[in-house]
């Protein structure tokens, strides 16, 4: 049943369409966001057109980190969250956001900032931020060499997409795992890095909710599994014969059942990185450019102005769109985001979910700025 909030609906309550239609009361929300939309309804908006369900967080970097895990459900503001530091009841920052709010002192925009989700590779900026961490105090060698075998590709793009045996460094894995998004590579990473690390690594960085189920490995041979299929050929026959809701039955889709976390601990995660938190400076440093050099564009980049510099990792599944960046302004100002989003058709090549999620992004970035 949905839960009402100061007078709204949340956004799945909430009438979207087109100029001509009411939308949270307002006709055409003002012919498209005139003045008195607050930043709740545009984003509604936003994400209303292009069909979605989503989850988003984004935070100032540079704000009280103590404060940044303020709670954004008003049915619960004040009273502690498993990982929230301080009870301050938040300011407002341009109004109410469906279910979670705008502003306080931590200065955020929350949307559904709490729900778990599946976050798929999304998990590879903990995957090389724990590879980081430990080649900047020497446990291991960054140049260390890696040989590829047919036996370890998982199909996809960089070293997963080579026809032959190929031999790269780690540091060479870390670059193809966040630029391409390579599992190959991110699976051989973090068998060197330790599969049981990263749980720990979460804990440490104060991200309670943030479940690590294993590797890109694991992923591919559940949803082997989950179809009855024994190889990637199969699995690729397969697949395209499954009715809607076999494929949303997959663990794979399932946040209690795979690799998982909420918007607001990955802002928390990119954050701590952005300031030198989450390790040592170097480690942190090399996590960031290895984010800037991701050659996917169209989501939270897309959303903003030559000059500002967005670093993020995308995340794909059937119906799941998913990236966490950070957008650094010239005037040195630095918002981390995470959005999250889910669609009823299953389809992973959608470009208006993609530039959806860097608009609202975007609308709450600009909230945070002249609030």
């Amino acid at each position: 049943m949905p839960e009402q909030v100061h007078g709204r609906r949340p956004y799945a309550s909430v009438p979207t369409g087109g100029a001509g239609n009411r939308v949270g009361g307002r006709p055409g929300l003002a012919r498209r966001y005139g003045a008195g939309v607050t930043v709740g309804e545009r984003i509604a908006d936003v994400f209303g057109r292009a069909g979605v369900a989503a989850s988003l967080h984004v935070v100032d970097v540079d704000d009280d980190p103590e404060r940044a895990l303020v709670d954004a459900d008003p049915g619960r503001a004040g009273d502690a969250d498993p990982g929230r530091v301080g009870g301050a009841e938040p300011k407002r920052v341009g109004g109410d956001v469906g279910p979670g709010r705008v502003g306080g002192p931590a200065r955020e925009v929350a949307v559904r900032a709490d729900e778990q989700v599946v976050i798929a590779s999304v998990f590879k900026i903990l995957l090389v931020l724990e590879f980081a961490r430990q080649a900047s105090v020497g446990q291991l060698d960054p140049t260390e060499r890696v040989l590829v075998r047919a036996a370890d590709r998982l199909g996809g793009w960089g070293v997963a997409g080579c026809a032959d045996d190929a031999e790269v460094s780690l540091r060479d894995l870390a670059y193809f795992a966040m630029s391409v998004s390579d599992n190959t590579a991110a699976d051989l990473l973090l068998r060197r890095v330790g599969r049981d690390v990263l749980p720990m690594l979460a804990a440490e960085l104060g991200l309670p909710r943030t479940r690590i189920v294993g590797g890109p490995r694991e992923l591919v041979e559940t949803m082997l599994a989950d179809v009855g299929a024994r190889t990637e050929a199969e699995f690729a026959r397969i697949f395209p014969t499954l009715s809607d809701e076999r494929v949303r039955a997959m663990r794979v889709l399932d946040p209690a059942h795979t690799t998982s976390s909420t918007a607001r601990e990955m802002t928390r995660l990119l954050g701590l990185i952005w300031r030198d938190e989450a390790g040592p400076a170097p480690a942190c440093a090399t996590v960031r450019e290895l984010m800037d050099r991701q050659l996917f564009w169209t989501r939270l980049a897309s959303g903003f102005p030559p000059g500002v510099r967005v670093r993020a990792k995308t995340g794909t599944l059937p119906g799941l769109h998913l990236e966490a960046g950070v957008a650094e302004y010239p005037d040195g100002r630095r918002y981390a985001m995470a959005v999250f989003a889910r669609t009823e058709r299953l389809a992973t090549r959608r470009i208006d979910v993609d530039l959806a999620m860097g608009e609202a992004a975007r609308i709450a970035v600009e909230a945070l700025r002249d609030g």
